[in-house]
């Protein structure tokens, strides 16, 4: 079946950088594009990155662009969020998300906690 595994969060200090993964399985990576998102507290969850299929398209909210990198290996099956810089209000989970014409699924989220 389909699984999406988000892994790499943590506590860091702001300033500091994290690298969250998305380990895909049941279904053809390389044919769908992925996502991330993240849900603060108390917020809606919002949309933090996409990337093509082939990995040469990628757009970022206004929030994250400059300081986030999203990237994907098609070869693993993995998508990547690099966050540098990273903030307080960056504080969430984060969650990736598959997104096709027939496909759209979401992982369970990795905690980020930004804190001093």
């Amino acid at each position: 079946q389909v699984q999406l595994v988000e892994s790499g969060g943590g506590l860091v200090q702001p300033g500091g950088s994290l690298r969250l993964s998305c380990a895909a399985s049941g279904f053809t990576f390389s044919s769908v594009a992925m996502k991330w998102y993240r849900q603060a507290p108390g917020k809606e969850r919002e949309w933090v990155a996409s990337i093509s299929t082939t990995g040469r398209n990628t757009l970022y909210a206004d929030s994250t662009k400059g300081r986030f990198t999203i990237s994907r290996d098609n070869a693993k099956n993995t998508v990547y969020l690099q966050m540098n810089i990273l903030k307080s209000e960056d504080t969430a989970v984060y969650y990736c998300y598959a997104d096709s014409s027939s496909l759209k699924y979401w992982g369970l989220g990795t905690q980020v906690t930004v804190s001093s």
